[in-house]
């Protein structure tokens, strides 16, 4: 399952959560974004994705105007595989029950992470855009400076087509694995999101 933030969640939320059987969140967001951890029995696993330390790669991205979009993500995917990794490290390791990824908004890192995911399940690129642009959609309306279908209108592509170039590129278990994943990391992913 993947969100944005759950720090506005009422006691009814988290109720809700657990009702659907979530049982560990991993939040992707860094130190200073986080003000809310999940009450028990839900458990929170912290895999800062970003690395806001990383000046250099996030003047890049905002100098080349791709923050906020698929864009970022060829950039981003080569120069923190570890970090990907550990994302999908944290969902391999979660105890029973249902996991849920977030970071603020719902869509960039947790799509990003939910695209390793997805294809680690094998779902096909269609689908995966697919919930890219439900994302996006839900960042739009929720807050609309948040929407970047003019940013990629300014590069002359769309959502679709910046995500399949990412996805036509990325053999994912060869990416992960030079990234430090394990066969038995990849085969429990695999196996909790396929039921297995």
């Amino acid at each position: 399952m993947r969100s944005g933030m759950l720090d506005r969640l009422t006691p009814r939320g988290w109720d809700g959560l657990v009702g659907f059987g979530v049982r560990t969140v991993v939040d992707l967001r860094e130190e200073a974004e986080r003000t809310v951890l999940p009450p028990p029995p839900v458990s929170c696993v912290h895999v800062p994705l970003d690395d806001n330390a990383d000046t250099a790669l996030w003047e890049h991205i905002r100098a080349n105007d791709l923050d906020g979009t698929p864009l970022y993500y060829p950039v981003f995917l080569e120069r923190k595989a570890e970090r990907c990794a550990a994302a999908v490290r944290a969902v391999a390791e979660a105890g029973p029950g249902g996991v849920l990824v977030h970071c603020a908004g719902g869509r960039d890192r947790t799509g990003l992470v939910s695209m390793l995911l997805l294809l680690l399940a094998g779902v096909l690129p269609d689908e995966i855009i697919a919930d890219y642009e439900v994302s996006n959609r839900n960042a739009a309306r929720t807050n609309p400076r948040y929407c970047t279908l003019r940013v990629l209108e300014r590069h002359g592509t769309t959502e679709r087509d910046a995500l399949m170039a990412v996805l036509a590129r990325l053999d994912v278990v060869d990416y992960l694995r030079s990234a430090g994943s394990t066969a038995g990391e990849i085969a429990a992913v695999r196996a909790r999101l396929l039921g297995g």
